[in-house]
């Protein structure tokens, strides 16, 4: 089996490939929730959103605190710029390559 070595930025994709963890980033992004208030904005058991938290957090994209007996849910440190860094990238490869096949396009027009 091939082993990869786990970057910054494929931990940010793994976490950003579900859309439950998306909401929850869009949620904190608005105001600091605990996990309780997450699990019933999701409809999710508290097992679950703690599972798709601890992902976040392993991306450093969420922090948890525990205040009294909740965890308290903020955005992290990490910010996604790394993210679309690459992206911005492919983009700009592509966008490349579509103006190459416009102009191989517009050259097989005018030659009929």
């Amino acid at each position: 089996m091939v082993q990869y070595s786990s970057t910054p930025l494929d931990a940010s994709f793994a976490a950003l490939s579900d859309a439950t963890r998306r909401g929850v980033l869009a949620q904190l992004g608005r105001a600091d929730a605990s996990i309780t208030d997450l699990a019933q904005t999701f409809h999710m058991t508290l097992t679950g959103m703690r599972k798709h938290v601890r992902v976040l957090e392993q991306a450093e994209l969420v922090t948890t605190e525990k205040i009294g007996r909740a965890r308290t849910c903020r955005l992290g440190p990490r910010h996604l710029d790394e993210a679309l860094a690459w992206l911005e990238w492919y983009r700009q490869l592509w966008d490349a390559r579509f103006d190459e096949l416009d102009e191989i396009v517009l050259d097989l027009g005018a030659k009929e």
